[in-house]
């Protein structure tokens, strides 16, 4: 059975008497309303530490849209009944006053470019917003690994260059995107689609290997245009973007033999639910 803490203060004194017995630590920082992937990367945690701590925070400075934070889903006591399930031996479920307590103070650092494109350049601030709220926990578990899901693959690869920027003794691990029998990605959001909109939802995986098996036979434009029109097949759907990058830097696919990895990704509106998606695929 989990403990559960609600301010950094305490956490820290939990965390000093885990590291005082010698006990590795797995982190998952979570913004709550957990589904299936989020408990794979738990369980993950818990196989390769000693202690795992699960944080449940919706934390408002990476939201640049002010209804997308009002509308997030927020239900602590379901997730906490989830996380009766598995391993999982600390959550820390603060409130905004204990994160900010001198207001939302941003930090911002210098990415390379990885805040600027895709995610980032759909959502301006977002990453600001994730690299202050994962410092910040980083600091107060001070884990030796942190576990994070592929379908945010900017925001691992964000999370990644933060850590080497402070020089974090902290390994970043990327599990798989944990999907639904059709195939969409499990997401928190995904409970907010209406009946029409969790029926079309899958096609965004169907997208994502529709390129995937064009990939190598024909132009990156033609790929791209087949997909969207894939994506475009309901009147109420918007696309943010639907790229073709490479995976260690994000830079946009021209020629996919010149890459070693790329990341097919794509980001789609269905009603007022966003919801985005990637696959990787190696050359």
């Amino acid at each position: 059975m989990y403990k559960i803490v609600k301010d950094r203060l305490t956490l820290k004194k939990e965390i000093s008497e885990y590291k005082q017995k010698g006990y590795s630590i797995g982190f998952v920082p979570t913004m709550g309303a957990l589904h299936q992937g989020h408990l794979s990367l738990v369980e993950k945690s818990a196989s390769e530490n000693d202690k795992t701590v699960v944080s449940i925070f919706v934390n408002p400075t990476q939201f640049n849209d002010e209804e997308d934070f009002k509308r997030y889903p927020k239900i602590p006591e379901k997730d906490l009944e989830m996380l009766q399930k598995i391993q999982c031996d600390l959550v820390f479920l603060p409130d905004v006053n204990d994160i900010y307590p001198d207001g939302n103070k941003i930090i911002s650092i210098n990415l390379d470019g990885l805040d600027k494109m895709l995610e980032g350049k759909m959502r301006p601030g977002h990453f600001d917003g994730v690299v202050t709220i994962v410092k910040l926990l980083f600091d107060a578990v001070s884990p030796d690994k942190a576990y994070f899901g592929q379908k945010d693959f900017q925001q691992y690869l964000v999370v990644r260059k933060m850590t080497e920027f402070f020089n974090l003794p902290i390994q970043i691990i990327s599990c798989p995107v944990i999907r639904e029998i059709d195939g969409l990605a499990m997401s928190s959001r995904n409970i907010l689609l209406n009946e029409e909109g969790r029926e079309y939802a899958p096609k965004i995986y169907s997208s994502l290997k529709t390129a995937q098996e064009m990939l190598k036979y024909y132009p990156i434009d033609e790929i791209k245009q087949k997909c969207i029109d894939i994506l475009s097949c309901s009147p109420f759907v918007n696309i943010d973007y639907f790229e073709i990058v490479d995976a260690l830097d994000l830079s946009y696919v021209k020629n996919v033999f010149n890459h070693k990895e790329v990341v097919i990704c794509t980001a789609v509106f269905v009603g007022k639910i966003r919801l985005i998606d990637n696959i990787l695929v190696k050359i």
